[in-house]
Protein backbone atom coordinates (compact mmCIF):
# COMPACT_ATOMS: atom_id res chain seq x y z
CA UNK A 1 0.00 0.00 0.00
CA UNK A 2 1.61 3.60 -1.26
CA UNK A 3 -0.36 5.92 0.16
CA UNK A 4 -3.02 6.77 2.84
CA UNK A 5 -5.10 9.71 2.71
CA UNK A 6 -7.01 11.70 5.82
CA UNK A 7 -10.71 13.62 5.06
CA UNK A 8 -13.51 14.48 6.22
CA UNK A 9 -15.76 12.68 3.99
CA UNK A 10 -15.06 9.67 1.11
CA UNK A 11 -17.09 9.78 -2.02
CA UNK A 12 -17.72 6.98 -3.70
CA UNK A 13 -18.82 7.50 -7.30
CA UNK A 14 -17.98 9.98 -9.54
CA UNK A 15 -21.31 10.48 -11.74
CA UNK A 16 -23.74 13.74 -11.11
CA UNK A 17 -24.58 13.01 -7.22
CA UNK A 18 -20.98 12.33 -6.09
CA UNK A 19 -19.61 15.34 -7.93
CA UNK A 20 -22.18 17.23 -6.80
CA UNK A 21 -21.80 16.16 -3.46
CA UNK A 22 -17.74 16.62 -3.73
CA UNK A 23 -18.57 20.45 -5.31
CA UNK A 24 -20.59 21.20 -2.84
CA UNK A 25 -18.81 19.70 0.55
CA UNK A 26 -15.15 21.14 -0.85
CA UNK A 27 -16.68 24.92 -1.29
CA UNK A 28 -18.10 24.55 2.78
CA UNK A 29 -14.61 24.02 3.92
CA UNK A 30 -14.43 20.17 4.13
CA UNK A 31 -11.70 17.57 3.00
CA UNK A 32 -12.84 15.45 0.35
CA UNK A 33 -11.84 12.81 -1.33
CA UNK A 34 -13.89 11.12 -4.59
CA UNK A 35 -13.31 7.62 -6.07
CA UNK A 36 -15.36 6.58 -9.31
CA UNK A 37 -14.41 2.79 -10.61
CA UNK A 38 -14.04 4.23 -14.41
CA UNK A 39 -13.98 7.81 -16.13
CA UNK A 40 -16.56 10.54 -14.26
CA UNK A 41 -19.82 10.15 -15.62
CA UNK A 42 -19.17 7.01 -17.50
CA UNK A 43 -22.31 5.47 -16.40
CA UNK A 44 -25.84 6.61 -15.91
CA UNK A 45 -25.04 10.32 -15.76
CA UNK A 46 -23.63 10.68 -19.78
CA UNK A 47 -26.46 8.15 -20.20
CA UNK A 48 -29.48 10.77 -19.75
CA UNK A 49 -31.95 12.13 -22.76
CA UNK A 50 -29.96 15.76 -21.69
CA UNK A 51 -32.43 17.71 -20.10
CA UNK A 52 -32.45 20.38 -17.70
CA UNK A 53 -36.49 19.99 -17.25
CA UNK A 54 -39.04 20.28 -14.69
CA UNK A 55 -40.61 16.80 -15.99
CA UNK A 56 -43.63 17.56 -17.69
CA UNK A 57 -45.06 14.12 -17.88
CA UNK A 58 -44.83 13.67 -14.00
CA UNK A 59 -48.05 16.36 -13.30
CA UNK A 60 -50.00 13.23 -14.49
CA UNK A 61 -48.66 11.88 -11.01
CA UNK A 62 -49.37 14.41 -9.10
CA UNK A 63 -45.93 14.58 -8.29
CA UNK A 64 -45.80 18.54 -8.09
CA UNK A 65 -43.58 18.79 -5.52
CA UNK A 66 -40.73 16.89 -7.32
CA UNK A 67 -41.73 19.57 -10.79
CA UNK A 68 -41.76 22.60 -8.71
CA UNK A 69 -37.88 21.62 -7.48
CA UNK A 70 -36.92 20.57 -10.88
CA UNK A 71 -38.38 24.26 -11.89
CA UNK A 72 -36.62 25.83 -9.78
CA UNK A 73 -33.45 24.47 -10.24
CA UNK A 74 -33.70 24.92 -13.99
CA UNK A 75 -33.06 28.34 -13.55
CA UNK A 76 -30.60 27.96 -11.48
CA UNK A 77 -28.54 25.84 -13.81
CA UNK A 78 -29.56 27.74 -16.87
CA UNK A 79 -27.32 30.62 -15.33
CA UNK A 80 -24.40 29.15 -13.81
CA UNK A 81 -23.66 27.08 -16.71
CA UNK A 82 -24.72 29.19 -19.62
CA UNK A 83 -21.87 27.34 -21.49
CA UNK A 84 -22.93 23.61 -21.46
CA UNK A 85 -27.14 24.15 -20.46
CA UNK A 86 -28.95 26.65 -23.23
CA UNK A 87 -32.67 26.88 -23.66
CA UNK A 88 -34.36 24.78 -25.67
CA UNK A 89 -38.02 25.14 -27.16
CA UNK A 90 -40.47 21.93 -27.39
CA UNK A 91 -42.96 21.05 -29.68
CA UNK A 92 -45.75 18.56 -28.47
CA UNK A 93 -48.11 17.69 -31.98
CA UNK A 94 -51.77 16.94 -30.47
CA UNK A 95 -52.93 13.60 -31.35
CA UNK A 96 -56.56 13.42 -31.20
CA UNK A 97 -56.69 9.98 -30.13
CA UNK A 98 -55.16 10.87 -26.84
CA UNK A 99 -54.95 13.47 -24.30
CA UNK A 100 -57.72 15.78 -24.98
CA UNK A 101 -56.58 19.41 -25.81
CA UNK A 102 -58.22 20.82 -23.08
CA UNK A 103 -55.80 18.90 -20.31
CA UNK A 104 -52.81 19.27 -22.08
CA UNK A 105 -53.30 23.73 -21.80
CA UNK A 106 -54.42 23.12 -18.06
CA UNK A 107 -51.06 20.86 -18.06
CA UNK A 108 -48.56 23.60 -19.82
CA UNK A 109 -50.21 26.30 -17.71
CA UNK A 110 -49.26 24.68 -14.43
CA UNK A 111 -46.01 23.82 -15.65
CA UNK A 112 -45.46 27.48 -16.69
CA UNK A 113 -46.51 29.00 -13.44
CA UNK A 114 -45.63 26.00 -10.93
CA UNK A 115 -42.05 27.90 -10.28
CA UNK A 116 -40.84 31.94 -10.78
CA UNK A 117 -39.66 31.81 -14.54
CA UNK A 118 -37.45 34.77 -15.58
CA UNK A 119 -35.33 33.13 -18.60
CA UNK A 120 -37.68 31.34 -20.53
CA UNK A 121 -40.78 31.97 -22.60
CA UNK A 122 -44.14 30.38 -21.96
CA UNK A 123 -46.08 27.66 -23.66
CA UNK A 124 -48.26 28.35 -26.32
CA UNK A 125 -50.59 26.75 -28.92
CA UNK A 126 -49.29 26.33 -32.49
CA UNK A 127 -50.48 25.65 -36.10
CA UNK A 128 -48.23 23.19 -37.20
CA UNK A 129 -50.24 24.28 -40.78
CA UNK A 130 -48.38 27.04 -40.93
CA UNK A 131 -45.35 26.75 -38.82
CA UNK A 132 -41.51 25.18 -40.01
CA UNK A 133 -41.74 22.85 -36.75
CA UNK A 134 -44.84 21.38 -38.68
CA UNK A 135 -43.04 20.68 -42.01
CA UNK A 136 -41.25 17.44 -40.55
CA UNK A 137 -44.94 15.52 -39.55
CA UNK A 138 -47.20 13.70 -40.95
CA UNK A 139 -50.63 15.94 -42.69
CA UNK A 140 -52.61 14.73 -39.87
CA UNK A 141 -50.87 16.78 -36.70
CA UNK A 142 -52.49 20.37 -37.43
CA UNK A 143 -52.78 21.89 -33.95
CA UNK A 144 -49.58 21.39 -31.41
CA UNK A 145 -48.23 23.18 -28.13
CA UNK A 146 -45.17 24.59 -27.45
CA UNK A 147 -43.06 25.17 -24.17
CA UNK A 148 -39.38 25.67 -22.97
CA UNK A 149 -36.97 23.66 -21.07
CA UNK A 150 -33.37 23.15 -21.10
CA UNK A 151 -30.99 21.11 -22.88
CA UNK A 152 -27.32 20.37 -21.00
CA UNK A 153 -24.32 18.25 -21.53
CA UNK A 154 -24.81 16.02 -19.29
CA UNK A 155 -21.52 14.21 -19.16
CA UNK A 156 -19.67 17.84 -19.10
CA UNK A 157 -21.60 18.65 -16.16
CA UNK A 158 -20.09 16.06 -13.99
CA UNK A 159 -16.91 16.99 -15.13
CA UNK A 160 -17.35 20.90 -14.32
CA UNK A 161 -18.69 19.48 -10.75
CA UNK A 162 -15.79 17.78 -10.35
CA UNK A 163 -13.18 20.88 -11.56
CA UNK A 164 -14.99 23.25 -8.75
CA UNK A 165 -14.61 20.37 -6.32
CA UNK A 166 -10.82 20.00 -6.84
CA UNK A 167 -10.13 23.66 -7.05
CA UNK A 168 -11.70 23.73 -3.72
CA UNK A 169 -9.18 21.56 -2.59
CA UNK A 170 -11.06 18.15 -3.49
CA UNK A 171 -8.65 15.02 -4.49
CA UNK A 172 -10.40 13.40 -7.40
CA UNK A 173 -9.56 10.34 -8.28
CA UNK A 174 -10.80 8.21 -11.74
CA UNK A 175 -10.01 4.46 -12.17
CA UNK A 176 -10.20 3.73 -8.85
CA UNK A 177 -12.52 1.45 -7.06
CA UNK A 178 -13.26 1.05 -3.44
CA UNK A 179 -12.42 -2.53 -2.72
CA UNK A 180 -13.45 -2.49 1.03
CA UNK A 181 -14.70 -0.23 4.15
CA UNK A 182 -14.19 -0.72 7.90
CA UNK A 183 -16.36 0.96 10.05
CA UNK A 184 -15.53 1.81 13.28
CA UNK A 185 -17.25 4.30 16.05
CA UNK A 186 -16.17 7.34 14.69
CA UNK A 187 -14.13 6.99 11.20
CA UNK A 188 -13.94 4.30 8.27
CA UNK A 189 -11.02 3.14 6.85
CA UNK A 190 -11.48 2.50 3.13
CA UNK A 191 -8.87 0.38 0.47
CA UNK A 192 -8.93 2.01 -2.80
CA UNK A 193 -7.25 -0.09 -5.99
CA UNK A 194 -6.68 1.90 -9.48
CA UNK A 195 -6.56 0.47 -12.66
CA UNK A 196 -2.44 0.17 -11.93
CA UNK A 197 -2.96 -2.39 -9.45
CA UNK A 198 -2.03 0.33 -6.74
CA UNK A 199 -3.74 0.84 -3.36
CA UNK A 200 -3.97 3.22 -1.10
CA UNK A 201 -5.75 3.76 2.32
CA UNK A 202 -7.86 5.87 3.21
CA UNK A 203 -9.03 7.12 6.78
CA UNK A 204 -12.41 9.24 6.73
CA UNK A 205 -14.91 10.81 9.16
CA UNK A 206 -17.72 10.42 6.73
CA UNK A 207 -18.71 7.88 3.92
CA UNK A 208 -21.01 9.00 1.20
CA UNK A 209 -22.22 6.13 -1.07
CA UNK A 210 -23.16 7.83 -4.81
CA UNK A 211 -22.74 4.54 -6.23
CA UNK A 212 -26.03 4.85 -8.18
CA UNK A 213 -26.81 1.92 -9.47
CA UNK A 214 -25.17 -0.34 -7.55
CA UNK A 215 -26.15 2.08 -4.29
CA UNK A 216 -28.12 -0.79 -2.67
CA UNK A 217 -24.94 -3.32 -3.74
CA UNK A 218 -22.24 -1.39 -2.42
CA UNK A 219 -24.36 -1.19 0.91
CA UNK A 220 -24.06 -5.33 0.93
CA UNK A 221 -21.36 -6.31 -0.39
CA UNK A 222 -18.63 -3.73 0.53
CA UNK A 223 -20.36 -1.83 3.52
CA UNK A 224 -22.56 -5.00 5.30
CA UNK A 225 -25.15 -3.08 5.89
CA UNK A 226 -28.70 -2.90 5.23
CA UNK A 227 -29.91 -1.74 1.44
CA UNK A 228 -32.85 0.42 3.81
CA UNK A 229 -34.48 1.10 0.50
CA UNK A 230 -35.67 -0.84 -2.19
CA UNK A 231 -34.03 0.37 -5.95
CA UNK A 232 -35.74 -0.07 -8.85
CA UNK A 233 -33.21 -0.51 -12.34
CA UNK A 234 -34.80 0.99 -15.14
CA UNK A 235 -32.87 1.12 -18.25
CA UNK A 236 -33.54 4.11 -20.97
CA UNK A 237 -31.97 3.74 -24.34
CA UNK A 238 -31.35 6.16 -27.09
CA UNK A 239 -30.27 6.21 -30.59
CA UNK A 240 -28.82 9.10 -32.64
CA UNK A 241 -29.93 8.89 -36.33
CA UNK A 242 -28.85 11.26 -39.24
CA UNK A 243 -31.33 15.09 -38.79
CA UNK A 244 -34.90 14.68 -39.66
CA UNK A 245 -35.44 18.30 -39.17
CA UNK A 246 -33.57 21.43 -39.78
CA UNK A 247 -34.93 24.04 -37.37
CA UNK A 248 -33.66 24.40 -33.78
CA UNK A 249 -37.10 23.36 -31.88
CA UNK A 250 -37.28 19.06 -30.45
CA UNK A 251 -40.05 17.44 -30.48
CA UNK A 252 -42.01 15.77 -27.43
CA UNK A 253 -44.08 12.65 -28.64
CA UNK A 254 -46.99 10.80 -26.58
CA UNK A 255 -47.14 6.62 -27.21
CA UNK A 256 -50.63 5.33 -26.49
CA UNK A 257 -49.11 3.19 -23.68
CA UNK A 258 -48.35 6.59 -21.58
CA UNK A 259 -44.62 7.17 -22.09
CA UNK A 260 -43.07 9.85 -23.94
CA UNK A 261 -40.31 9.83 -26.39
CA UNK A 262 -37.99 13.08 -27.27
CA UNK A 263 -36.21 13.78 -31.08
CA UNK A 264 -33.91 16.39 -30.32
CA UNK A 265 -31.55 18.35 -32.19
CA UNK A 266 -28.02 16.72 -31.33
CA UNK A 267 -24.57 17.87 -32.65
CA UNK A 268 -25.89 20.07 -35.54
CA UNK A 269 -26.18 17.16 -37.99
CA UNK A 270 -28.03 14.56 -35.82
CA UNK A 271 -31.33 13.88 -34.24
CA UNK A 272 -31.21 12.38 -30.99
CA UNK A 273 -34.28 10.78 -30.03
CA UNK A 274 -35.29 8.87 -26.78
CA UNK A 275 -35.92 7.22 -24.25
CA UNK A 276 -37.04 4.09 -23.49
CA UNK A 277 -38.31 2.55 -19.86
CA UNK A 278 -37.80 -0.80 -19.61
CA UNK A 279 -37.06 -2.61 -15.81
CA UNK A 280 -33.28 -4.01 -16.03
CA UNK A 281 -32.27 -7.01 -14.44
CA UNK A 282 -28.55 -7.37 -16.21
CA UNK A 283 -25.31 -6.80 -15.32
CA UNK A 284 -25.35 -2.87 -14.57
CA UNK A 285 -21.64 -2.48 -15.52
CA UNK A 286 -22.55 -3.94 -19.62
CA UNK A 287 -25.75 -1.95 -20.51
CA UNK A 288 -26.63 -1.60 -23.87
CA UNK A 289 -29.88 -1.17 -26.03
CA UNK A 290 -32.03 -4.27 -27.75
CA UNK A 291 -33.59 -4.65 -30.65
CA UNK A 292 -36.95 -4.24 -29.55
CA UNK A 293 -36.14 -0.90 -27.90
CA UNK A 294 -34.39 0.13 -31.38
CA UNK A 295 -37.98 -1.15 -32.85
CA UNK A 296 -39.97 0.75 -30.26
CA UNK A 297 -38.16 4.18 -30.32
CA UNK A 298 -38.08 3.86 -34.41
CA UNK A 299 -42.23 3.01 -34.42
CA UNK A 300 -42.99 6.00 -32.31
CA UNK A 301 -40.93 8.36 -34.31
CA UNK A 302 -42.54 7.29 -37.57
CA UNK A 303 -46.34 7.52 -35.97
CA UNK A 304 -45.54 11.34 -36.26
CA UNK A 305 -42.91 11.81 -38.93
CA UNK A 306 -43.21 11.97 -42.47
CA UNK A 307 -40.21 10.52 -43.85
CA UNK A 308 -39.80 6.99 -41.81
CA UNK A 309 -36.80 5.62 -40.04
CA UNK A 310 -35.39 1.79 -39.33
CA UNK A 311 -32.98 0.25 -37.36
CA UNK A 312 -30.65 0.72 -40.62
CA UNK A 313 -30.85 4.65 -40.19
CA UNK A 314 -28.86 4.57 -36.64
CA UNK A 315 -25.63 5.87 -36.37
CA UNK A 316 -25.53 4.55 -32.61
CA UNK A 317 -26.91 4.33 -29.80
CA UNK A 318 -26.54 4.35 -25.81
CA UNK A 319 -27.59 3.03 -22.84
CA UNK A 320 -27.83 3.58 -19.23
CA UNK A 321 -29.64 2.13 -15.84
CA UNK A 322 -31.53 4.44 -13.66
CA UNK A 323 -31.72 3.92 -9.92
CA UNK A 324 -35.40 4.87 -9.05
CA UNK A 325 -36.71 4.43 -5.40
CA UNK A 326 -39.23 2.23 -4.55
CA UNK A 327 -41.80 3.08 -1.74
CA UNK A 328 -43.38 0.19 0.37
CA UNK A 329 -46.15 1.34 -0.75
CA UNK A 330 -45.00 0.54 -4.67
CA UNK A 331 -46.56 -1.62 -6.51
CA UNK A 332 -44.10 -4.13 -8.28
CA UNK A 333 -46.46 -3.61 -11.27
CA UNK A 334 -46.59 0.07 -11.70
CA UNK A 335 -44.92 0.84 -14.93
CA UNK A 336 -41.48 1.95 -15.11
CA UNK A 337 -42.19 4.98 -15.91
CA UNK A 338 -44.61 5.58 -13.00
CA UNK A 339 -42.03 5.25 -10.29
CA UNK A 340 -40.74 8.64 -8.57
CA UNK A 341 -37.77 10.54 -10.24
CA UNK A 342 -37.04 11.94 -7.03
CA UNK A 343 -34.25 11.30 -4.63
CA UNK A 344 -34.19 9.80 -0.70
CA UNK A 345 -30.98 10.97 1.29
CA UNK A 346 -30.55 7.81 3.92
CA UNK A 347 -28.46 8.65 6.86
CA UNK A 348 -26.99 6.25 9.42
CA UNK A 349 -25.48 7.49 11.90
CA UNK A 350 -25.55 4.21 14.37
CA UNK A 351 -20.79 4.71 13.92
CA UNK A 352 -19.33 6.83 11.72
CA UNK A 353 -21.74 8.60 9.80
CA UNK A 354 -23.04 7.10 6.24
CA UNK A 355 -24.74 8.70 4.09
CA UNK A 356 -26.49 7.03 0.91
CA UNK A 357 -27.66 8.64 -2.12
CA UNK A 358 -31.02 6.68 -3.63
CA UNK A 359 -32.41 7.65 -7.09
CA UNK A 360 -32.39 11.29 -8.10
CA UNK A 361 -32.12 13.10 -11.55
CA UNK A 362 -29.65 15.15 -13.37
CA UNK A 363 -31.76 18.05 -13.02
CA UNK A 364 -32.30 18.40 -9.15
CA UNK A 365 -28.53 17.52 -8.74
CA UNK A 366 -27.35 20.14 -6.84
CA UNK A 367 -30.58 20.59 -5.08
CA UNK A 368 -29.61 16.61 -4.20
CA UNK A 369 -25.91 18.17 -2.64
CA UNK A 370 -27.34 21.01 -0.73
CA UNK A 371 -29.73 18.85 0.98
CA UNK A 372 -27.04 15.97 1.32
CA UNK A 373 -24.48 18.87 3.21
CA UNK A 374 -26.97 20.48 4.94
CA UNK A 375 -27.92 16.78 6.44
CA UNK A 376 -23.94 15.84 7.30
CA UNK A 377 -22.05 18.94 8.11
CA UNK A 378 -23.18 19.51 11.08
CA UNK A 379 -21.79 16.34 12.10
CA UNK A 380 -19.00 16.87 11.35
CA UNK A 381 -18.74 20.63 12.83
CA UNK A 382 -19.37 22.31 9.55
CA UNK A 383 -21.94 25.00 9.69
CA UNK A 384 -20.98 26.86 6.54
CA UNK A 385 -24.27 26.94 4.97
CA UNK A 386 -25.57 26.80 1.40
CA UNK A 387 -23.59 27.86 -1.21
CA UNK A 388 -24.03 26.82 -4.77
CA UNK A 389 -27.32 28.43 -5.90
CA UNK A 390 -24.88 31.53 -5.84
CA UNK A 391 -21.87 29.73 -8.03
CA UNK A 392 -21.19 29.66 -11.36
CA UNK A 393 -19.95 26.11 -12.62
CA UNK A 394 -16.85 26.41 -14.69
CA UNK A 395 -16.35 28.48 -17.63
CA UNK A 396 -20.35 29.57 -16.95
CA UNK A 397 -18.68 33.02 -15.31
CA UNK A 398 -19.20 35.07 -18.39
CA UNK A 399 -19.84 38.53 -16.58
CA UNK A 400 -18.57 37.37 -13.16
CA UNK A 401 -18.82 34.87 -10.54
CA UNK A 402 -22.29 34.76 -9.66
CA UNK A 403 -24.57 33.06 -11.80
CA UNK A 404 -26.46 35.50 -14.51
CA UNK A 405 -29.39 35.90 -16.66
CA UNK A 406 -27.42 37.65 -19.23
CA UNK A 407 -24.89 35.04 -19.54
CA UNK A 408 -28.21 32.57 -20.52
CA UNK A 409 -29.48 35.59 -23.13
CA UNK A 410 -26.24 36.89 -24.91
CA UNK A 411 -24.52 33.35 -24.98
CA UNK A 412 -24.59 34.05 -29.05
CA UNK A 413 -22.29 37.43 -28.44
CA UNK A 414 -20.17 35.88 -25.70
CA UNK A 415 -19.51 33.04 -28.89
CA UNK A 416 -18.98 36.01 -31.86
CA UNK A 417 -16.90 38.16 -29.54
CA UNK A 418 -14.31 34.72 -28.90
CA UNK A 419 -14.37 34.21 -32.59
CA UNK A 420 -13.20 38.11 -32.78
CA UNK A 421 -10.51 37.41 -30.23
CA UNK A 422 -9.15 34.27 -32.10
CA UNK A 423 -9.72 35.05 -35.52
CA UNK A 424 -6.69 32.52 -36.47
CA UNK A 425 -9.06 29.86 -35.47
CA UNK A 426 -11.96 28.70 -37.63
CA UNK A 427 -15.12 29.85 -36.25
CA UNK A 428 -17.09 26.91 -35.99
CA UNK A 429 -14.04 25.63 -34.14
CA UNK A 430 -14.06 28.13 -31.49
CA UNK A 431 -18.07 28.21 -31.05
CA UNK A 432 -17.60 24.55 -30.40
CA UNK A 433 -15.09 24.94 -27.38
CA UNK A 434 -17.23 28.54 -25.83
CA UNK A 435 -20.09 26.00 -25.56
CA UNK A 436 -17.89 23.42 -23.95
CA UNK A 437 -15.21 25.78 -22.28
CA UNK A 438 -16.75 28.79 -21.52
CA UNK A 439 -14.45 31.17 -20.34
CA UNK A 440 -11.65 28.43 -19.48
CA UNK A 441 -11.56 28.74 -23.78
CA UNK A 442 -8.58 30.91 -22.14
CA UNK A 443 -7.08 28.15 -20.75
CA UNK A 444 -7.38 26.20 -23.82
CA UNK A 445 -5.65 28.52 -25.64
CA UNK A 446 -3.14 30.35 -23.51
CA UNK A 447 -0.30 31.27 -25.53
CA UNK A 448 -1.36 29.89 -28.70
CA UNK A 449 -1.65 32.20 -31.32
CA UNK A 450 -1.78 30.47 -34.91
CA UNK A 451 -2.43 26.80 -36.10
CA UNK A 452 0.71 25.01 -35.51
CA UNK A 453 0.16 25.80 -31.96
CA UNK A 454 -2.77 24.08 -31.60
CA UNK A 455 -0.43 20.94 -32.40
CA UNK A 456 -1.35 17.99 -34.71
CA UNK A 457 -4.88 17.16 -35.78
CA UNK A 458 -5.60 13.96 -34.02
CA UNK A 459 -9.02 13.22 -35.46
CA UNK A 460 -11.58 15.81 -37.41
CA UNK A 461 -11.73 19.31 -35.66
CA UNK A 462 -9.52 17.13 -32.60
CA UNK A 463 -6.35 18.88 -31.95
CA UNK A 464 -3.62 17.95 -29.61
CA UNK A 465 -4.02 21.40 -27.85
CA UNK A 466 -7.42 20.29 -26.80
CA UNK A 467 -6.49 16.91 -26.28
CA UNK A 468 -3.16 17.94 -23.52
CA UNK A 469 -6.08 20.10 -22.10
CA UNK A 470 -8.64 17.47 -21.45
CA UNK A 471 -6.22 15.24 -19.80
CA UNK A 472 -4.37 18.02 -17.97
CA UNK A 473 -7.25 19.59 -16.39
CA UNK A 474 -10.23 16.59 -16.60
CA UNK A 475 -8.89 13.60 -16.12
CA UNK A 476 -9.09 12.20 -19.81
CA UNK A 477 -6.93 9.16 -20.47
CA UNK A 478 -8.09 7.36 -23.72
CA UNK A 479 -9.99 7.91 -26.53
CA UNK A 480 -13.67 7.12 -25.44
CA UNK A 481 -13.48 9.71 -22.55
CA UNK A 482 -12.14 12.48 -25.23
CA UNK A 483 -14.11 11.23 -28.68
CA UNK A 484 -17.11 10.74 -26.60
CA UNK A 485 -17.95 11.92 -22.76
CA UNK A 486 -15.53 15.52 -23.03
CA UNK A 487 -16.69 15.93 -27.04
CA UNK A 488 -19.23 13.91 -29.24
CA UNK A 489 -16.55 14.57 -31.70
CA UNK A 490 -16.75 10.12 -31.94
CA UNK A 491 -20.42 11.36 -33.98
CA UNK A 492 -18.11 12.32 -37.18
CA UNK A 493 -15.68 9.19 -37.37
Amino acid sequence: MHQQLHCDILIVGGGINGAGIARDAAGRGLSVVLCEKDDLASHTSSASTKLIHGGLRYLEQYDFGLVRKALIEREILLRSAPHIIRPLRFVMPHDKGQRPAWMIRAGMFIYDHLARRKLLPGSHGIDLRKHAVGTPLKGIFTKGFAYSDGWVDDARLVVLNAIAARENGATILTRTACIAVKRSSDHWNATLRNTGNETMAVNAKLLVNATGPWAAEFLHDTVHGRTGKKLRLIKGSHIVVKKLFDHPCAYIFQHPDGRIVFAIPYEHDYTLIGTTDIDYHGDTNTVAIDAEEVDYLCELVNHYFAKPITSADVVCSYSGVRPLVEDDKDDASESASEVTRDYKLAFDTDAAPLLTVFGGKITTFRKLAEEALDLIAPALGNHHGAWTADACLPGGDIFGTKPNNRAVLEFGQFIREMQQQYTWLPAALVARYAKAYGTRIKVLLENRSCMADMGKQVAPGLFAAEVDYLQRYEWATCDEDILWRRSKLGLAH
